[in-house]
C-alpha cells in the first residue's frame, strides 16, 4: 500500500532544497542588476508555499519507505521539480508557453541538454545559472542529493537509491547509503571545482567557467553560448572539457576507489571501464580518419574534433565544438550509435550503458559456444564474478524495452509532423539524454521548431531515459496501484 504521508514529507523537503537553489540564482540576478530577479522571487514564494503544504500533509509520517513508495517519490520528485523549474522562465518572459518552458526545465534536471532557446546570449545571468544548476542537481539525482544532505529517509534510502540510480547493479562504497551518497557527492563537487578553476585559467570568465563546469560534470551540456564550446576557439578548453567529460562518464563508485583509495589496477581491470574506453577510442579513430579524408584538415584538428564529439555524445553531455551535421552522413551513424550506447552505469550519463552491452555480448558469445558444445555450461563473468541469471534477464528486458520505446516514439513523432531523420534523432537523443540530435534538431539548431505535442513526447522520453524506463513505466501499470 502506498504511504502518502512519507511521499508528501519527502517531496516537501525536496522543494525546500530547490527553493534554496532558486534563492542562489536570485542573488546572482541581484548582483548583476538584471530583470529576472522578480521572476526568481516569485518562483521562490511558489516553491516554498508548496513545500510547506506538502510537509504539513506529511507530518507524523513513519521513517520507513517500501519499494512502491520509492518509485512514486522518485518519479514525483522529478516531475514536480521540473514544473517548479519552469517558473523562472515563464514569469521572466524569456521563454513563452508552458510546452517550451517545461521542455527546457526537464531537459535541465534530466541533464539532457536539448534546448528550445535560439538566442541564449540574450538570457540574463540568473537564468543562465539556473539552467546550469538544474543540470548539476539532476546529474547524480535529485533524490540522491537529498539522501546525502538529510537523514530524513530512515530505512528507505536504499529503495530510493535503487529507484533512481542507473545500471543493472548498484554498488555502494559504505554499508550506509547516506555515507555512500556523501562520498559520491564529495567527488562530484571536487570534479566540478577543479574544472571551473582550470577553465578560468584557460581564458574563460568566472561566470562561464562555473556554468560550464556545472554542466560538464553533470554531463548535461547546457552552455552560456549558442555555439557551445566552439564559441571559445580554444583547443586547451576543449581538451580540459574532454578530460572531465570522460571522468564524469565513469561509475562514481569506481571513481571513489580510484581517486580516494588509489586502486588504479581495479579501474584498469574493470569490464565496463574497458568497454567504455575501447568504444571511445574506436569511434574517435574512425571519425578522425573520416574527417581527415573528407575535409582535408590537418591531423590534429581532425583528431581533436573527433575526440571531443565522441566523448561529448557517448557521455551524453552534448557540448559541441563542431557541427557534425556538416560531416559525411556515414559519420552520423557512429554518432547516433554512441547516443544509444552511452557510457558507464552509476555515472551521470545516459544511454543503455556499456555494462549492459558487455553483458549481452558475453551472452551472445556463449550462445555460439553452446551450439558447438550443447552440453557445456558457460557462465557469464563480469569482473571475475559470475552473474546470476536474474541479472541477465533484467539486462535483456531493459534493452528490449529500450528499443521498443525508441521505435514506438520514433513512429509517433513522425505521425505528429516530424520527418524520418529528425524524429529518429530526437528520440535517440532525448531517450539517451544527449541533447543535440539530427537534422533541424542538430547541434547548430534547437528543438524550438518541432510541434508542441512532440515537445511533450520528448519531455517524457527525457524523464524515462534518465530514470531508466522501469521507474516511470511501472507507474503506468494498474497492478502497481492495487493495495496488494
Amino acid at each position: 500500500m502506498i504511504n502518502k504521508k512519507i511521499i508528501f514529507r519527502a517531496l516537501g523537503i525536496l522543494l525546500f532544497i530547490q527553493g534554496g537553489f532558486l534563492l542562489l540564482c536570485a542573488a546572482i540576478s541581484f548582483y548583476y542588476k538584471e530583470d529576472d530577479s522578480i521572476a526568481f522571487l516569485c518562483s521562490i514564494g511558489a516553491t516554498l508555499s508548496v513545500a510547506v503544504l506538502f510537509y504539513y500533509r506529511g507530518r507524523g509520517a513513519k521513517r520507513s519507505i517500501n519499494r512502491r513508495d520509492g518509485y512514486v517519490i522518485v518519479a514525483s520528485a522529478w516531475i514536480i521539480s521540473s514544473v517548479i523549474g519552469m517558473l523562472p522562465y515563464l514569469i521572466s518572459g524569456y521563454i513563452e508557453g508552458v510546452s517550451d518552458a517545461f521542455f527546457e526545465a526537464i531537459s535541465g534536471f534530466t541533464s539532457t541538454g536539448a534546448t528550445i532557446v535560439d538566442r541564449i546570449e540574450s538570457f540574463p545571468h540568473g537564468l543562465l545559472f539556473w539552467r546550469s544548476i538544474t543540470q548539476w542537481i539532476g546529474g547524480l539525482g535529485i533524490v540522491f542529493f537529498t539522501i546525502a544532505v538529510l537523514p530524513m529517509i530512515g530505512t528507505g534510502g536504499v529503495k530510493l537509491f535503487a529507484a533512481e540510480a542507473t545500471g543493472p547493479t548498484h554498488d555502494k562504497v559504505h554499508p550506509r547509503i547516506g555515507v555512500t551518497a556523501k562520498w559520491i557527492w564529495m567527488i562530484y563537487i571536487g570534479l566540478t571545482l577543479s574544472q571551473a578553476v582550470l577553465l578560468y585559467f584557460s581564458g574563460m570568465g568566472i561566470f562561464d567557467s562555473a556554468c560550464h563546469a556545472l554542466t560538464t560534470c553533470s554531463t548535461g551540456g547546457f552552455s552560456t553560448k549558442q555555439t557551445s564550446i566552439a564559441y571559445f576557439h580554444s583547443p586547451r578548453i576543449e581538451y580540459i572539457t574532454v578530460v572531465f567529460m570522460l571522468l564524469s562518464g565513469v561509475n562514481y563508485t569506481l571513481l571513489y576507489t580510484t581517486l580516494l583509495k588509489f586502486r588504479i589496477k581495479k579501474l584498469c581491470r574493470n569490464t565496463e571501464f574497458r568497454w567504455y574506453i575501447s568504444i571511445a577510442v574506436l569511434a574517435t579513430l574512425l571519425i578522425a580518419a573520416g574527417l581527415f579524408l573528407t575535409t582535408g584538415g590537418n591531423m590534429e584538428e581532425s583528431f581533436r574534433k573527433a575526440l571531443f564529439q565522441v566523448v561529448s555524445i557517448q557521455t551524453s553531455t552534448g557540448f559541441m565544438s563542431a557541427d557534425y551535421m556538416l560531416w559525411t552522413p556515414s559519420l552520423w551513424m557512429i554518432i547516433s550509435l554512441l547516443m544509444i550506447i552511452g557510457s558507464c552505469a552509476g555515472s551521470t550519463s545516459g544511454g543503455i550503458k556499456c555494462i549492459r552491452i558487455a553483458i549481452m555480448s558475453k551472452v551472445a558469445h556463449n550462445e555460439f559456444r553452446r551450439i558447438i558444445h550443447p552440453n557445456a555450461v558457460f557462465p557469464v563473468r563480469v569482473n571475475k564474478q559470475v552473474l546470476p541469471d536474474g541479472t541477465k534477464t533484467i539486462v535483456l528486458a531493459f534493452i528490449f524495452t529500450y528499443l521498443v520505446v525508441m521505435f514506438v516514439s520514433w513512429l509517433v513523432l513522425m505521425m505528429v509532423g516530424m520527418n524520418f531523420t529528425e524524429a529518429y534523432g530526437a528520440v535517440v537523443s532525448c531517450l539517451g539524454n544527449t541533447g543535440p540530435a539530427l537534422g533541424s534538431c542538430g547541434p547548430a539548431y534547437s528543438f524550438s521548431a518541432i510541434p508542441a505535442v512532440a515537445k511533450w513526447i520528448c519531455s517524457f522520453l527525457m524523464l524515462a531515459g534518465r530514470l531508466e524506463l522501469f521507474t516511470i513505466l511501472i507507474l503506468l501499470m494498474p497492478s502497481f496501484w492495487k493495495k496488494r
